[in-house]
């Protein structure tokens, strides 16, 4: 049996039998057969004889039907393919009544279809996204292995909070109704499963570390979890994550391979997914231009692609950001939702502005204040990376993307013990259940640096989708767990 891409693109099949299967997409003129396996975005006609099959059978060809077909492969009479098959036998592998099925040969909307999640992947919009999805995610352990980093599983349960915010899920097996009380009247968690309070993972980050400082070069690649109730097109309870770490790298090879990475998955995908970025391309048109002037893209899928992959990204420091917001028209019309001011996180209108209106690329910012960023980034000293005198800094940086805002944040880690455990008194992170973390400041430590990439918001990127939970097979979010 040949897949039906490749029976499309092997031009020495033409002429030959072969044997086909897949879903009807369409069936016309009660003769032609519109077949898809899944493998390309693009249909096999496949032409039967009404005289060899028999009308029964032929009410069978509904859409959603799984049929095999076996014929030979002739040019096509037709425009729009280059082959077609003649069809000399066709079996009925499975039913779809017209009068059930969901997904009819029509446009959806894209809440209907999330509300059939399990039957999406079969509609043209959907198996491009998760073909190319596939593409981003090969292309990860491809990229990381060309550079000599290590797959490392990093534990999705764990009992420390790489990020602080301590917005995670709790993992027990107490009773919820009626948990054992310690003396002092609070959960007692010694009597659960793993003998202390533990959760699901919010980042690989910290243990990855503990690996670089003996491996070198590390990568994570698996799923993340944050219990922030967030409902926007950009948040997910659920999602995936690839986080390097690298020891002997500072800030600037941090940038470095950041971009790099983002450079290597767009260029795989405009070499391996061109079918379905047409489609996605076509697809972004026609929405765009519903939308009024000011919101449209200034630029098509493929050709905002090509430019991200073709220039060298912004980098500045978070002083520059801040000053340009400051001077921006938005700003001094008062149309920026959030305040801008030195000391403040910038939002997804701040990035927005900076990527798609002043600098029209991908932007590096780098020299975040300390009080908006993580324990463990390294603290800036005149002079270091993206030092500012308005106020303490840390190694930070964030990769901001067009119609995304931030895709990647990263830093150099701080290596000094006595700088870290000042750092993590100063914002309440208790040193006593990260003490082996601390030991890799005590025992030989070194420069290191590293990153995270949300995979789904890349894929949002090289998709041109606009909500997040539309490039995750099944998106977990408050009020939905579904599937």
């Amino acid at each position: 049996m040949h897949s039906i891409q490749f029976a499309l693109d092997d031009g020495s099949l033409t002429g030959t039998t072969i044997t086909v299967a897949g879903w009807v997409r369409t069936f016309r003129n009660d003769r032609f057969i519109a077949l898809n396996d899944g493998s390309t975005i693009r249909n096999l006609q496949c032409v039967i004889d009404q005289q060899e099959v028999d009308a029964a059978t032929r009410a069978r060809f509904t859409t959603g039907a799984s049929v095999q077909c076996t014929g030979e492969l002739i040019a096509s009479q037709g425009s729009g393919q280059r082959v077609e098959m003649k069809v000399t036998k066709v079996e009925v592998l499975g039913d779809s009544p017209a009068d059930k099925y969901p997904i009819q040969p029509k446009k959806h909307s894209l809440e209907f279809l999330r509300e059939n999640a399990h039957l999406r992947f079969r509609t043209n919009t959907y198996s491009a996204v998760f073909r190319m999805r596939h593409q981003v995610s090969f292309g990860i352990h491809e990229y990381f292995d060309m550079h000599g980093y290590n797959y490392f599983h990093a534990p999705i349960i764990t009992a420390s909070d790489a990020e602080g915010a301590g917005e995670m899920f709790r993992v027990s097996t107490l009773d919820a109704k009626q948990p054992p009380l310690n003396d002092a009247g609070a959960v007692d968690f010694k009597e659960d499963f793993f003998g202390a309070e533990s959760r699901l993972t919010v980042s690989g980050q910290l243990q990855a570390e503990t690996a670089a400082l003996a491996l070198g070069k590390v990568y994570t690649f698996g799923p993340t979890f944050r219990a922030e109730n967030s409902n926007t097109t950009r948040h997910l309870a659920e999602f995936w994550m690839v986080e390097p770490e690298a020891a002997f790298m500072d800030l600037h090879g941090d940038m470095d391979l950041a971009e790099g990475l983002c450079k290597h998955l767009i260029a795989r995908v405009l070499r391996n997914s061109m079918d379905d970025l047409q489609f996605l391309d076509a697809r972004a048109k026609e929405e765009d231009a519903a939308k009024p002037q000011a919101q449209r893209n200034e630029m098509g899928l493929i050709e905002r692609l090509k430019f991200v992959l073709e220039n060298p990204f912004e980098r500045i420091t978070y002083d520059d950001a801040i000053n340009i917001l400051l001077r921006s028209k938005p700003y001094q019309k008062k149309q920026f939702q959030f305040p801008v001011e030195w000391g403040v996180d910038l939002q997804s209108e701040h990035e927005r502005y900076l990527v798609e209106k002043h600098f029209k690329k991908p932007v590096i910012v780098t020299g975040y204040p300390a009080k908006i960023k993580a324990f463990y980034m390294r603290t800036n000293a005149p002079g270091d990376f993206g030092y500012s005198e308005k106020g303490k800094t840390v190694a930070a940086m964030d990769v901001l993307f067009p119609g995304i805002g931030e895709i990647i944040g990263g830093s150099q880690r701080e290596e000094r013990l006595d700088v870290l455990e000042a750092r993590m008194d100063e914002m309440g992170v208790p040193k006593e259940e990260l003490w082996w973390y601390l030991d890799t400041r005590r025992f030989g430590t070194v420069p290191h640096a590293g990153f995270g990439l949300g995979l789904e918001r890349f894929v949002l990127f090289v998709t041109g989708m606009g909500n997040i939970r539309d490039v995750i097979p099944y998106p977990r979010a408050p009020k939905s767990a579904e599937f």
